[in-house]
């Protein structure tokens, strides 16, 4: 466990007071250079994109992966003389995080770590350069305040660990004028209810905690293994004794107003609850198994933050020929993945882009998953007839510039959103397709005319998510021979692989980043939409297409992701 150790104060400052004067401070950028984080040309890069876009140097240079949250944050306490502090190594005191309500600590982005004295504490900051926060801090808590600069990742996990138990369920919590009084929370559950109910909010905290996408209670002979799918990859979450199985199912099934008499036949529900003040959507399927009943829940948020079209970290090249293809007046841009590879969150950064006064933008979902101001949002509901099909109708008839279609799943859908793109409006859907080129032949599969095809398609984008290098421990190694040979034509730069640390669960991996292959539809390729789905894909590569492989190699040689992993997701061989 780490120390924490007084700071020095220099003579004649206040016990409180531990940021020099801004005068005598090295530049940030200059003193990363400095200790070889990184080069002058990739600080004027970073230099140039804050003053576009207002955001801070380190803000800029961690979202590029050029340095590590943690890095950075060693960086800005030595800038302002300040201790750093690792909060994986560090035992919080109660007595001094109460100090702060979690309204307050997130906002301020802040936590009391110990008391120095019966009147001083310790508080824990990713920004020490908001002066304004720090003086609000000391109002807050009363206290002469000694600040430490932490990893504002860290600081992330231990603000959300601190509110866990902040997790409630109830019956719809997706409507937002839902009365507090209807809902059951957790800590009150824990206090009074079966040891079966108090796991199961324990075990979902976890996952959602770790920003599981997934969560799977699987039986097997001896145990109730849970897994989470995270960052795209499962793992073992908890195991739960066998005896407790049949009370955590019932409690699931409870929670999804299932039927916990019937362990037969497949079953499918709804849970919404709140966590951390967070309304959250999870849909969970029950299966028979051979040893007990399986269940799996998706975990969705309804109250996310949809990710803009710069911050989707697409190529220059590929950004600018999506953005071309978006800013048509009408037409149809279609995403094309396997399932969970960030296909709606494409769709919905261009919606972004386009939402403004003079258009009017309808969606239909299946679910809505993020919710927007100034856009008209549909949920398909199949049991009350609402299909994506019925939907569409009806929507064409109320006046819309632009539609997104959540998904293209038959012929019906398909004929009728083709139809829209080709009658002025612009339309956008996602489709499950391996390549951008594949995507032809499988619209001609729904029945949809290839001259149709011709003529209505903007553009069309197939993408995958790679897991993203744990900047605290990636490890560079010297490339084989034949992965140089993989790598000629594309650039030269280090590689990384994966290592393992706290921070990343040893897993060598944190977050994920997408790769791209954005494929106009323009001159030979829509020529050629009647012929093989390998004549569009050559002459889309021809005219300059960057394909998944390469964009994955592009990260690769970025220092953002490994071989091994681009190997993983699009399944191209490249040792």
């Amino acid at each position: 466990m780490e120390t924490l150790k007084p700071l020095r104060v220099p003579s004649g400052e206040r016990p409180d007071t531990v940021v020099p004067h801004a005068q005598s401070r090295v530049r940030l950028g200059t003193m990363l250079v400095r200790a070889g984080l990184l080069t002058n040309e990739q600080v004027q890069d970073a230099l140039a994109e804050k003053a576009e876009t207002g955001k801070r140097l380190g803000e800029i240079i961690v979202e590029r992966g050029w340095v590590s949250s943690r890095d950075l944050a060693r960086a800005l306490a030595e800038q302002h003389g300040l201790e750093f502090v690792d909060l994986a190594d560090t035992e919080i005191e109660d007595s001094a995080a109460n100090l702060l309500p979690e309204r307050l600590a997130r906002r301020y982005r802040a936590v009391p770590l110990k008391f120095l004295a019966e009147d001083s504490v310790l508080v824990a900051v990713a920004d020490p350069t908001d002066v304004i926060t720090s003086d609000d801090l000391r109002l807050a808590l009363g206290l002469n305040v000694r600040f430490a600069v932490v990893d504002g990742e860290d600081l992330e996990r231990t603000l959300t660990r601190s509110y866990r138990l902040d997790l409630s369920v109830g019956d719809d919590m997706s409507q937002a004028d839902h009365e507090e009084n209807e809902v059951t929370d957790v800590r009150e559950i824990a206090a009074t209810s079966a040891p079966a109910i108090k796991l199961v909010n324990s075990v979902l905290s976890h996952a959602i905690e770790e920003s599981a996408s997934d969560v799977h209670f699987e039986p097997e002979l001896h145990e109730l293994v849970v897994r989470a799918r995270i960052d795209g990859v499962t793992r073992v979450l908890t195991t739960i004794p066998k005896a407790m199985q049949p009370a955590v199912v019932s409690r699931l099934k409870i929670m999804g107003e299932l039927d916990i008499a019937e362990r037969r036949l497949p079953q499918d529900g709804r849970v919404s609850i709140r966590f951390a003040q967070q309304p959250m959507d999870l849909r969970m399927a029950v299966l028979p198994t051979t040893h007990g009943e399986k269940v799996i829940l998706r975990i969705a948020g309804t109250a996310g933050k949809a990710l803009s079209l710069g911050e989707l970290g697409m190529s220059p090249e590929a950004e600018q020929a999506f953005q071309r293809a978006i800013e048509q007046p009408y037409g149809a841009v279609i995403t094309c993945g396997p399932t969970g590879s960030g296909k709606t969150t494409t769709l919905y950064a261009a919606l972004q882009m386009l939402n403004d006064p003079g258009r009017v933008l309808t969606t239909i979902e299946d679910p809505v998953e993020y919710q927007f101001p100034g856009i008209s949002q549909i949920e398909v509901n199949p049991k009350s007839g609402l299909t994506f099909a019925r939907g569409l109708r009806t929507i064409l008839r109320s006046d819309p510039d632009v539609l997104l279609v959540g998904e293209v799943r038959d012929e019906e859908t398909a004929r009728i959103a083709v139809q829209a793109a080709l009658t002025g409006h612009l339309v956008l859907t996602t489709l499950h397709a391996h390549t951008a080129a594949s995507s032809i032949a499988r619209l001609k599969d729904m029945g949809v005319e290839p001259n149709l095809l011709a003529t209505s398609v903007n553009c069309i984008v197939a993408q995958r998510l790679a897991r993203r290098l744990c900047a605290d421990c990636r490890r560079p190694y010297d490339p084989t021979p034949q992965e140089l040979e993989e790598l000629h034509g594309i650039g030269m730069g280090t590689l990384y692989r994966a290592g393992g640390c706290a921070r990343c669960a040893n897993t060598g991996f944190r977050g994920r980043v997408a790769l791209y292959e954005v494929m106009p539809f323009q001159g030979e390729v829509r020529r050629l939409v009647e012929r093989s789905t390998e004549e569009i894909f050559a002459a889309a590569v021809e005219q300059g297409m960057h394909t998944l492989r390469e964009d994955g190699l592009r990260l690769c040689l970025a220092g953002v992701t490994s071989l091994e992993e681009v190997r993983r997701v699009t399944g191209d061989r490249l040792a």
